[in-house]
């Protein structure tokens, strides 16, 4: 992770000269809550904006006698995989609770409605414990050998969950965190929905934490969850997820005892240039740094300590390991999916950027001191690329702005919808769709997808999967962002 010198002087230039298109953060913050409403499996409801969509996938959780209809589909398939979920969840929440007083009302009436989608559907998961956690609904072999419209689903709806005293930490520890840290969104608004989440959040978390391991270990569920959703960086990064949020939500001292005895031997101080689906640890540490800001927790600033070598990694001038930046200028770490990745890192530089100006401090990088708001120009810029400002002068995001992508990797959006195509497609015929030049005929409003290579090249088409599909994931983090930068011009 050493820095070259084109990348160095990548990382200046971006951060002392503006950007060259001025953007519309109200925008783009009310279509990216929107995207969640393409998204969304079950029965929609009247108020339904993305009217392409209609009701979907009613029988889920049949072969197990549960009722696992509703949720989000991660991506571009017909899947419910709840690990991504449950986190895509956390991070609406997240942006609710930092950053939802930069909303417009109406903004935040919609992101609260799409966390709530996500929550309702969550506890839906965790109604048996603590017999039995759902993992998952749908089987991803057949569902990706073919391309089906989520209205016209023939493809096995198979529910799967983990039996007690199997483990599934990972699984439980981010469902915990979920639905602890949308406890805290809900609080102001809706008490009993507010105290009904977090009373599930105890009960999931009393689970992963007793239960140790990897829901991906279950002989069961391994094979249908991997290689999609694997917790390939272990389990213990979301045991302490979940005690973070469970600490903020509560109040309890017991969960600061909790992190302090477990920092160790579960490696927040290890791995933690990484924060995403699977990888939660950049995220604790930020997140307990906070704690030591506002209260000076004795035991916790290690995680301070640890969040502040990951804030200097986004500086090249800084000692130490560095990230990496394209030609243009995007923070780019290697993945399926580039842009979960920068969309992810930047929410913790603007998150961590506000608590340190709360606190009246500054970032300390061995004798440098860089001040909060080179942290939010900084994410600011990430913020711009993924709207435009980039080599592609393109848009990222669906929908936002005169030119972007108008063929991505979506069953839903690339399929006509039931209105002008009422009879079914079936799996042979969608392949028809798939191999198509034509433009989606549905336009996913507010999808963030896959983005560019690391020289900032974009090809594009339905096919290129890791550049053209969205995901939830990517999604929840850009709320929070475009939120403050809509309030907040640098």
């Amino acid at each position: 992770m050493k820095p070259s010198i084109c990348s160095s002087i990548v990382l200046i230039l971006l951060i002392i000269l503006p950007t060259t298109i001025s953007h519309d953060y109200s925008d783009a913050l009310t279509k990216s809550i929107l995207f969640f409403e393409g998204q969304r499996s079950g029965y929609l409801p009247r108020e339904q904006r993305m009217t392409w969509r209609r009701n979907s996938a009613l029988n889920d959780g049949k072969n197990l006698n549960a009722n696992l209809v509703g949720g989000y589909y991660d991506a571009g398939d017909n899947i419910k995989f709840h690990f991504p979920m449950a986190f895509t969840a956390t991070m609406l929440a997240w942006s609710a609770i930092d950053f939802g007083s930069y909303m417009s009302p109406t903004d935040l009436r919609d992101n609260l409605v799409a966390l709530r989608w996500g929550t309702n559907y969550l506890l839906k998961t965790v109604s048996q414990l603590p017999n039995r956690i759902f993992v998952q609904v749908g089987e991803p072999t057949p569902d990706h050998q073919c391309w089906e419209r989520p209205e016209d689903m023939d493809t096995p709806r198979t529910a799967y969950a983990v039996e007690a005293p199997n483990p599934a930490s990972d699984l439980a520890g981010e469902i915990a965190a979920a639905l602890a840290a949308a406890s805290i969104a809900f609080k102001q608004f809706d008490p009993r929905y507010s105290k009904l989440l977090l009373d599930n959040a105890l009960k999931t978390f009393e689970y992963a934490d007793s239960h140790r391991g990897s829901y991906t270990n279950n002989p069961e569920t391994k094979l249908a969850v991997c290689p999609f959703y694997c917790s390939v960086n272990g389990y213990e990064d979301e045991l302490l997820w979940g005690a973070a949020w469970l600490r903020r939500a509560t109040g309890k001292d017991s969960y600061i005892k909790y992190l302090v005895d477990n920092r160790q031997s579960f490696g927040s101080d290890s791995n933690y240039f990484e924060f995403g689906w699977d990888n939660k640890v950049g995220g604790v540490n930020v997140l307990v740094a906070k704690e030591v800001f506002e209260k000076n927790v004795a035991g916790i600033a290690p995680y301070k300590d640890t969040a502040e070598k990951l804030m200097c990694s986004f500086f090249l001038e800084t000692p130490g390991a560095h990230m990496s930046y394209s030609p243009g200028g995007l923070l780019y770490k290697p993945g399926s999916s580039q842009l979960q990745n920068t969309v992810a890192l930047s929410f913790l530089l603007l998150t961590y950027a506000n608590y340190l100006s709360k606190s009246s401090q500054q970032l300390h990088c061995g004798s440098l001191k860089i001040q909060p708001d080179s942290l939010r120009r900084l994410a600011k810029r990430q913020v711009d690329y993924i709207l435009g400002d980039n080599p592609m002068k393109m848009s990222y995001m669906i929908g936002y702005g005169n030119r972007y992508p108008r063929q991505i990797h979506h069953r839903g959006a690339s399929s006509p919808s039931i209105t002008t195509h009422p009879t079914a497609i079936k799996c042979s015929e969608g392949w028809n769709i798939f191999a198509s030049p034509n433009p989606d005929p549905n336009v996913l409003v507010g999808a963030v997808i896959g983005g560019p290579d690391i020289d900032d090249k974009f090809i594009g088409g339905r096919t290129n999967a890791s550049e053209t599909e969205p995901t939830t994931y990517i999604n929840a983090p850009f709320v929070g962002l475009l939120a403050y930068f809509k309030a907040n011009p640098i």
